[in-house]
């Protein structure tokens, strides 16, 4: 198993917490420094907080600046099971990171290439390196059974 298959299935553990232990989007971020050490983890929490910031990669971004006692992420890997949002990748953007791997492609609301292609456009002064698609049936199969059983308690 390589590295970001290893690092993606600890944030597809990560989303499994969101959902079992919160009732959250199953949605998990970890933060790898460039020397491979794990510097921050997380899984949205912005229903339990109270908190439309408090998604996976946010989180985990939070705790990894912390860690380093740094609001720079040079030269971090974030890993996340679903593409990130606009609001996540100007965070990641602002944060220098140097690389985003995700699983899921977000159709909807994705900032990596699928709606907006926010990480590596040209008129920013950063760009990321990004690989999607990583284990992205696994993370897929995960959000639709979550919005299924959301359905389904709903009607």
């Amino acid at each position: 198993m390589s590295d970001d298959q290893r690092w993606m299935r600890q944030a597809l553990a990560l989303a499994d917490r969101a959902e079992r232990e919160d009732d959250e989007i199953p949605v998990g971020a970890v933060v790898v420094a460039a020397d491979g050490s794990l510097l921050g983890e997380g899984w949205n929490r912005n229903i339990t907080e109270h908190d439309p910031t408090a998604h996976a990669e946010i989180v985990a971004m939070r705790q990894a600046g912390f860690r380093l006692a740094n609001h720079r992420l040079l030269g971090c890997t974030v890993y996340v099971t679903l593409e990130p949002c606009a609001m996540c990748a100007m965070a990641m953007v602002h944060a220098r990171v140097a690389r985003v791997v995700y699983g899921a492609a977000d159709p909807k609301t994705g900032a990596a290439g699928s709606v907006f292609d926010l990480l590596t456009d040209p008129r920013h002064n950063h760009r990321l390196e990004v690989e999607g698609g990583l284990l992205g049936d696994e993370a897929g199969a995960r959000l639709t059974a979550y919005f299924r059983r959301k359905r389904m308690k709903s009607s």
